[in-house]
């Protein structure tokens, strides 16, 4: 499995108290230190060829994200709990990226218990007070989505039951979001009834990570932060030091042409190749042809999920065809349906780019695999949410 490495503590820097005294010169650092641009950078381990290493997961340091707000190493102390109203929750889908979110806040998880009775009822129960308190719910509704859904459901029920002054769900893989419109007779629009769904049990903000489509934010009667994992593979991509007339980016589909317009223009205004493809059925492709010119460069395929890789599998062997050099896979969300791992590893791929917004399982884990870290982006935009600061400016 993607091992978790460890980064090297920034320099400690002086930082005002947060108390009340204090809260001017707290919003004028804040203010001032917020104006940089998202550069991650990734730790020395991946630097190495595919496959001499085993894959890893970076823990982006405070050092490596200067525009970003100073976590448990830059801020002495961090937030401190006595002095902050902010807390955050940990479902079970994904406790390990919530951790790194609470350190790089400064803070410690808040105290739930969660537990399944013998019938498969799910129990939440917060083990401290939230009265009054900005309340930050972390649970991606990953595999499996309902139980993981039903969950989020309860956690939120439970905080507005404890008189939690805001709650906001963030849930950095959307489950449902496909299921975003009719394209047959009878169907349902199951990602607007699950939008429904957290709004009714009270939420009072999601917070995402990208959405399989921008309409899904309308689904909401809440606000929505939408949060993008370009940054972090953007700035991956930019160590390995590719040059720029080599590059060309791949959208897999028709539908992701304007998530790869825009990673194009951010990786030194890239070519576009766009793959052709009809849809046979549910998780079922076939490619039929290629726009844009591949010949002799190094592709990036680029999409913001991968389920059963058949999408991104053969619109990669349609790439090899056209005589690209190499192809790289990159996506924000790694899925991994059967028979992803057996497609993702057949040596298609120079490399698979994904990030931890989904918990990867020992056994998903291949050689040309690469795991990057959100949790500082996440751990970011939750801060600016609860100071009330602008999200946008992160990405600009």
């Amino acid at each position: 499995m993607a091992s978790l490495v460890s980064s090297p503590a920034s320099p400690s820097i002086s930082f005002p108290s947060t108390n009340p005294s204090s809260d001017r010169l707290h919003h004028r650092f804040l203010q001032t230190s917020r104006r940089h641009v998202v550069r991650c950078g990734i730790h020395d381990s991946l630097r190495f060829d595919n496959g001499s290493v085993p894959p890893s997961m970076p823990v982006i340091n405070d050092s490596m994200l200067p525009g970003l707000y100073p976590g448990v190493h830059g801020l002495q102390g961090g937030i401190g709990r006595q002095n902050s109203r902010l807390r955050i929750f940990s479902g079970t889908a994904n406790p390990a990226l919530s951790q790194e979110i609470a350190n790089y806040l400064g803070l410690e998880l808040g105290k739930i218990k969660i537990k399944r009775f013998a019938d498969g009822e799910i129990y939440v129960q917060l083990q401290e007070s939230v009265r009054g308190c900005d309340v930050f719910l972390v649970q991606p509704t990953c595999p499996p989505a309902n139980e993981n859904l039903m969950e989020l459901l309860i956690m939120i029920d439970a905080c507005r039951r404890a008189s939690a002054k805001n709650i906001t769900a963030v849930i950095p893989y959307f489950g449902y979001a496909r299921a975003d419109r009719k394209t047959q007779g009878r169907e349902s629009i199951a990602a607007k009834l699950v939008a429904n769904l957290i709004t009714e049990a009270g939420a009072h903000r999601v917070l995402a990570c990208d959405l399989h489509s921008g309409q899904s934010m309308g689904y909401f009667d809440i606000p929505v932060d939408h949060v993008y994992g370009q940054p972090v593979i953007l700035d991956y991509l930019a160590s390995k030091m590719v040059c720029s007339d080599d590059l060309v980016v791949v959208s897999p589909d028709v539908g992701g042409v304007a998530r790869a317009r825009a990673f194009a223009k951010k990786l030194s205004d890239a070519p576009l190749a766009i793959v052709d493809k009809r849809r046979q059925g549910h998780n079922l492709t076939e490619v039929m042809n290629l726009i844009g010119d591949v010949k002799g460069k190094v592709a990036v395929m680029v999409d913001d999920m991968i389920d059963t890789a058949g999408t991104i599998a053969k619109g990669a062997a349609l790439l090899h065809q056209e005589g690209a050099r190499e192809v790289y896979a990159c996506s924000t969300h790694a899925v991994f349906s059967p028979p992803a791992i057996e497609r993702l590893s057949s040596g298609l791929f120079q490399e698979v780019i994904i990030t931890n917004t989904i918990p990867l399982h020992e056994q998903k884990s291949f050689p040309q695999l690469t795991v990057l870290s959100v949790a500082n982006l996440l751990g970011e935009t939750i801060w600016r949410v609860h100071d009330d600061c602008s999200v946008s400016s992160i990405f600009q």
